[in-house]
């Protein structure tokens, strides 16, 4: 993992860019992170196809919120964002999407596999790398979270990764059947986050994969409006559950940005 450039944000935010192998990425501790008071971690996820400089001011925000609780937060270049290379027929799925959709139809199981898979399969080991060396760090301590972004993403990533012990979903992106079936396996606390009203996810099967979660603790806070039209509190709610789970002994921790 090299460092290829550090500053402090403010008071609380210190921000790190970095590479591992070809893959970029941003690293954000608290001030107050140190060897003697490590800081776990949150994994921010963020929308496929996105480029991470378009969603450093967003991504930057909730890492800040983060670090308010003293919680580090990492994001990275997704596959085929950015400046990498392009996934394999990838502009051509998402071409068919913008047809199917366009027409007032709902996307095939084939044609959701066929966008979202290929990016699960490149993302996961990926983010496992990252973490890797991440948790190599010495400020950084040994709870993990993963938040927002691809929920196929997030949930393949809590389902293969042991270090993950919570995890807080944004139900904002198609979810291969396939998904469904290897959710049954999630045994983990589970914040899931459902705009009722998002025109680009589908409802019914946001509310299958919640209940499919194989989890003792899970909770599904649906709010009305569109897919970003995320209310503060839902932050706020957020913010209880990372808490609760990545710093136990903290009661009433600042909000984190719910937004992935």
């Amino acid at each position: 993992m090299n460092i290829t450039a550090e500053h402090r944000v403010d008071d609380v935010l210190v921000e790190r860019a970095f590479s591992l192998d070809d893959i970029d990425g941003v690293l954000w501790t608290s001030s107050t992170a140190s060897v003697e008071s490590p800081a776990p971690l949150i994994l921010l996820g963020q929308p496929g196809g996105f480029a991470l400089e378009r969603m450093l001011p967003s991504l930057r925000a909730r890492a800040r919120s983060a670090a308010a609780s003293g919680i580090a937060a990492v994001a990275i270049e997704q596959p085929g964002a950015g400046r990498r290379p392009a996934l394999p027929g990838a502009a051509e799925v998402r071409a068919e999407l913008r047809e199917v959709l366009g027409a007032g139809r709902s996307p095939s199981e084939d044609l959701i596999d066929r966008l979202i898979l290929p990016l699960v399969d490149r993302a996961v080991p990926e983010w496992r790398a990252v973490l890797d060396a991440v948790l190599q760090r010495d400020e950084i301590g040994d709870r993990v979270a993963v938040s927002g972004g691809v929920v196929s993403i997030a949930t393949r990533l809590a389902i293969q990764d042991p270090r993950i012990v919570a995890a807080g979903l944004f139900a904002g992106s198609f979810v291969p059947r396939s998904i469904l079936e290897e959710a049954r396996s999630i045994t983990i606390p589970i914040h899931m986050l459902l705009q009722w009203d998002d025109e680009g996810n589908d409802r019914q099967r946001a509310l299958e994969l919640f209940d499919t979660f194989g989890s003792a603790e899970k909770t599904l806070q649906a709010n009305l409006g569109g897919h970003t039209g995320v209310p503060p509190y839902a932050g706020e709610d957020a913010a209880h559950f990372f808490a609760r789970h990545l710093h136990p002994e903290t009661l009433s921790p600042p909000a984190v940005d719910a937004n992935p």
